[in-house]
């Protein structure tokens, strides 16, 4: 992906927020950059069809999850997928999510 075409994800995201994504890096954070496994849930069918890799992307900073049934402290985090994915729905396909820690396994050994 461009620099031009990561600018214009990154407005669009902001634009649909209402708000700019943060820049600050949490310390104990996967690093952008950082190779992952998006792994399915244990306890549901989803939240993707299958497993896949992908790449923890810079776009913005993983923000902590807000929602109701978050995990205390847990990140969701920008991955850039190495190919287009469908979520449980059949939603997609898509290139980029936003995805919880609890569903990323950190690849060693592979940057």
């Amino acid at each position: 992906m461009t620099d031009s075409s990561d600018a214009a994800d990154r407005r669009a995201v902001e634009h649909i927020l209402g708000r700019p994504l943060s820049r600050t890096w949490p310390k104990d954070g996967l690093a952008p950059g950082s190779r992952v496994t998006v792994v399915r849930a244990q306890d549901w069918d989803g939240p993707w069809q299958a497993e896949f890799t992908g790449t923890i992307d810079a776009m913005g900073a993983p923000e902590p999850d807000e929602h109701a049934h978050a995990l205390s402290g847990e990140l969701l985090y920008w991955v850039t997928f190495d190919a287009p994915q469908y979520d449980c729905d059949g939603a997609g396909p898509y290139r980029k999510a936003r995805i919880l820690g609890r569903y990323l396994r950190a690849e060693t050994g592979t940057h």
